[in-house]
């Protein structure tokens, strides 16, 4: 199996009138041909006082816990049953207990006064959204807000992720809550023809969707990237990330970040056949 070469942009801007940044990311490839990216979005209100520290933490254990999922994928590759339980049901429950465990040592080292008894992840809060992908294999997790944004191998643009009713106001789920791993959605997406992985994944907090008046406008910038990429090159588009998201804050009035890949249209070609068997869980 032929493995495709991933270009990676990224960006962070802190929202205007912030003091801190409240996001984190990151993201890398293998030679491989394994990818794991991720963002996150610290809460940021009075309550959430440590949420930067926990939106590094969220974004630093999924990338372990993803690169560990590879691994497996790389020993058992035929095995998707048993993967597709550890994508559903193992990798949220360890990156949830991971967070809460580093979470409690900086507590330990960094007292924080008036937290209420049992309230204690709580300054911490924070979202996250990661992807991974292995040779045949593409599965992504969400918990709270941002975008996972997809252009297929066509030209289709799709949000998997995208939950079935909006969340209201500035609510959304979190590292924090309660049971926090029966929160994450997860979408799983097997894909043995190289040639049929998306052209770009996008990984983004909510600071960039919310500069648009409506959801026509993000999916068509998201069209527009894509274009941009194969007319201009990486290179050019990734100069330009940091200007579009500073733009975006202004709009939004929130910190911004972009976590996003990229695959030459040329790399590979895909072969005939019907399109893939994807899937979207809420658990």
């Amino acid at each position: 199996m032929s493995v495709p070469h991933w270009e990676i942009l990224r960006g962070s801007v802190r929202g205007p009138g912030k003091v801190r940044n409240q996001d984190w990311y990151d993201a890398d490839d293998t030679a491989d041909g394994t990818l794991v990216l991720a963002v996150a979005d610290g809460h940021g209100s009075a309550v959430h006082s440590r949420s930067k520290e926990g939106a590094r933490f969220a974004v630093d254990i999924f990338m372990r816990c993803a690169r560990e999922f590879a691994a497996r994928a790389g020993e058992t590759p035929g095995n998707l049953r048993q993967l597709r339980h550890d994508a559903c049901r193992r990798v949220p429950r360890e990156v949830v207990r991971d967070w809460q465990e580093e979470v409690r040592r900086h507590l330990k080292d960094h007292p924080l006064a008036g937290v209420p008894r049992g309230d204690e992840l709580l300054p911490y809060g924070t979202t996250l959204l990661g992807a991974v992908c292995v040779p045949g294999l593409l599965v992504a997790w969400q918990l709270g807000d941002g975008d996972l944004m997809l252009v297929e191998a066509d030209g289709t643009i799709s949000a998997p992720l995208a939950p079935s009713e909006p969340e209201l106001g500035d609510e959304t789920e979190s590292l924090c809550s309660r049971q926090a791993w029966d929160l994450m959605r997860v979408h799983w997406a097997p894909v043995p023809d190289p040639g049929r992985l998306p052209r770009l994944l996008m990984l983004s907090t909510d600071g960039l969707s919310k500069s648009f008046a409506a959801q026509e406008g993000f999916v068509q910038f998201v069209r527009e990237v894509s274009e941009r990429l194969v007319a201009e090159g990486p290179g050019a588009i990734g100069e330009a990330l940091p200007g579009w998201l500073a733009r975006a804050s202004t709009y939004s009035g929130d910190d911004t970040t972009v976590a996003a890949v990229w695959r030459r249209p040329d790399d590979p070609a895909p072969s005939e056949g019907g399109p893939q068997d994807r899937e979207t869980e809420n658990d």
